[in-house]
């Protein structure tokens, strides 16, 4: 995966003072707040003022050096939301004053065989805010404009900036996956992909079923809108499955392969495990079992602009939000460090206050 600085978002400083914008110095340092000159779009970009931004996992990836071509330092975030404030020549559609989401996809090449056949999220030049260019933990942030996804007005800045990736991810999975509605689902883990992958399953008709560790989080699989829910600790997974006909699909948003696995078995006929957690763990599943009842086993990462505006509107008319917890920019150290523990519940967003 490419990540290098595209012509696309290339920027001057455009005299107009300075801003805010977090930085990581070096592979695995901590962010820090400084100040950097307030840049001007180059052609086909557009600035963003960015109003809020979540923190993913997946920033920890871009922290650390681990994407090839990243150069530090590096201002990670790719869940931006925000308005555009200024527009970059030859951009078309946009305005000053739109209200805009950015996610993992943050542009791509436009003439590869993914790009010309509408995969865009798999261009091999994809570029990926923080990596390919500066990201949204600042309070401006420079975009391509093919990027950009419409924010409805039914949603908050803080509402819609997790959406744009860990949403997209989870509402393309299923909504891509073989599961209609009426079908049953099984969502595994309830964290910050989880517990959206339960609201949209159900906002989507799906009978839907919950799995995660403990009983304790029964209750919390309900309130998000799970029929049923599995606790993995207290018995066999796939059996518990089957005990409620076997499932159309499993979207596995964890990280641990062995978890992922465990729910094979209880697929039904044709059915499928999706998996959106990434894990680099090999999956212990036989030939046999798939073949038993011909299942597939395949992933699915993040989507499009479009995909994403998609996501924000079905979230808009449907009421699935994340559940977030918000902190100021400059407290972005802490967010990001409550979100590596594992102490978010279950989504941190960083707001500028603008």
């Amino acid at each position: 995966m490419a990540a290098t600085t595209p012509a696309s978002t290339s920027a001057s400083a455009s005299g107009d003072g300075v801003v805010r914008a977090v930085h990581v110095a070096a592979p695995g340092g901590t962010p820090e707040l400084v100040e950097v000159p307030l840049r001007t779009p180059g052609p086909g970009a557009v600035r963003i003022t960015v109003e809020a931004c979540g923190v993913c996992h997946s920033d920890l990836l871009i922290a650390g050096g681990l994407l090839p071509g990243t150069t530090f330092p590096v201002t990670p975030g790719h869940e931006i939301a925000g308005r555009i404030d200024a527009l970059g020549e030859g951009v078309e559609d946009w305005q000053v004053g739109d209200r805009v989401a950015v996610g993992w996809f943050g542009g791509s090449c436009g003439r590869c065989e993914a790009c010309r056949d509408g995969d865009a999220i798999l261009c091999p030049h994809l570029k990926v805010p923080g990596a390919a260019y500066p990201g949204g933990y600042a309070d401006s942030v420079i975009v391509p404009a093919d990027a950009l996804a419409a924010v409805p007005d039914g949603l908050t800045a803080a509402e819609a900036a997790p959406l744009a990736c860990a949403g997209v991810t989870v509402f393309n999975a299923l909504r891509r996956s073989a599961a209609r509605p009426g079908d049953t689902v099984a969502v595994l883990g309830l964290g910050g992909l989880g517990h959206l992958g339960v609201q949209f399953a159900r906002a989507m008709g799906l009978r839907t079923v919950a799995i995660a560790r403990g009983a304790e989080k029964g209750p919390l699989a309900h309130e998000l809108g799970a029929d049923h829910y599995v606790d993995s600790t207290a018995g066999n997974v796939a059996e518990a499955l089957q005990a409620l006909g076997g499932v159309k699909v499993v979207l596995a948003t964890v990280t641990d392969s062995g978890a992922m696995s465990a729910t094979v078995d209880g697929l039904g006929r044709r059915g499928e495990l999706v998996i959106v957690g990434v894990s680099p763990d090999p999956l212990a599943v036989s030939p046999l079992q798939l073949i038993a009842a011909d299942r597939r086993v395949y992933a699915h990462s993040s989507g499009s602009a479009l995909d994403t505006q998609h996501t924000l509107r079905f979230a808009e008319r449907t009421g699935v939000r994340a559940w977030i917890e918000e902190l100021p920019l400059a407290e972005t150290a802490a967010a990001v460090a409550k979100m590596s523990s594992g102490r978010a519940r279950f989504r941190m967003v960083v707001t500028t206050g603008r």
